[in-house]
């Protein structure tokens, strides 16, 4: 795919979120981190947008730091890729001896290059391998899990992370057509999920394959466990006046980011203190005001833009030691 093509999400909005913290003047440049570098567009815009800065980007997809890499040849030795996960982020930082960066932003979900590759298995709308691993050397594919997963760890599956209310009868004819072959191919899983579905199932909510598919892909990544450890190491690594932005696109990982921002600039002192203590108050101060949504505008020349979600939030204090 060519990389003209790729329309980074909310980007001037992600860009303003992050701009007082990177603008500000410091002894050291700032660093901001990209978690998720995916084709490099947000990423080329931070560098651009603050001439300073020090770029380190993350991501699990050998593909997608060699294509960025050539994007960001430019930049030179402002920019650090490391392949790694986003919930490893302590352990790149510890490694390069940065101990607190001025920038976070995370773009979650699956970037555009692994859906318009055809052969990776993310996109239901064409037949392809049932892969669907962001880092394509290791773990279990999506084809693994269900030739081989116990029919009550699928149903859970579906439920938890596609939020399917069919759950039962779509496993059920997966269980069914896998003992008389192991599904290999997306497009066998699409047709047997339509077949699945009651016909009114089938009239809501875009591709009935949708939500199975997001399950997969979940499940096969890890990726709400990883989200779960990388948003708190994320907030630890911010400086006072530090600041984050994450683009989430579903419910489940919204949720899970709203509740550690939420965390994070809550008081903790019991009720009745006269004076609330240090070790008491907000680390955090929230940015946004719930989650703020993509304009029409955006929307209508970027259709990947539908269902962004992005929270915002500035540390404000240290952690007590």
């Amino acid at each position: 795919m060519s990389q003209t093509r790729h329309v980074p999400v909310m980007l001037q909005r992600c860009l303003d979120l992050l701009a007082p913290a990177l603008e500000a003047p410091g002894p050291q440049p700032p660093v901001v981190v990209d978690c998720t570098l995916g084709l490099g567009g947000h990423s080329e815009a931070l560098l651009a947008a603050f001439p300073t800065a020090r770029l380190i980007a993350l991501d699990r997809d050998k593909e997608a730091l060699r294509l960025s890499g050539e994007r960001l040849a430019p930049f030179g030795d402002r920019v650090t890729l490391v392949h790694a996960v986003y919930d490893e982020l302590p352990e790149v930082l510890d490694r390069l001896g940065i101990p607190r960066v001025q920038g976070v932003l995370f773009d979650l979900g699956v970037s555009s290059m692994q859906l318009d590759e055809s052969d990776r298995g993310f996109a239901y709308a064409r037949d392809a391998p049932l892969d669907m691993r962001m880092d394509q050397t290791t773990g279990m594919s999506a084809a693994e899990v269900l030739n081989t997963y116990p029919p009550g760890e699928l149903v859970r599956i579906l439920r938890a992370y596609g939020e399917e209310k069919q759950a039962k009868r779509i496993v059920s004819a997966v269980v069914r057509e896998r003992e008389k072959e192991p599904f290999t191919n997306s497009a066998r899983l699409v047709e047997l999920i339509r077949e699945a579905l009651p016909q009114a199932a089938m009239r809501t909510g875009g591709n009935p394959a949708k939500r199975t598919f997001q399950a997969l892909r979940i499940e096969v990544n890890g990726e709400l466990t990883v989200l779960e450890r990388a948003i708190p190491a994320a907030v630890a690594a911010l400086a006072v006046g530090g600041r984050i932005a994450v683009l989430s696109y579903q419910s489940l990982e919204d949720r899970l980011v709203k509740q550690v921002l939420a965390a994070g600039a809550a008081n903790t002192a019991p009720p009745g203190l006269p004076v609330v203590p240090e070790r008491y108050q907000p680390r955090l101060k929230l940015l946004t005001r719930g989650a703020e949504l993509p304009t029409e505008e955006e929307v209508a020349e970027n259709r990947r833009a539908a269902p962004a979600r992005l929270r915002g939030a500035q540390r404000i204090r240290e952690d007590e030691r």
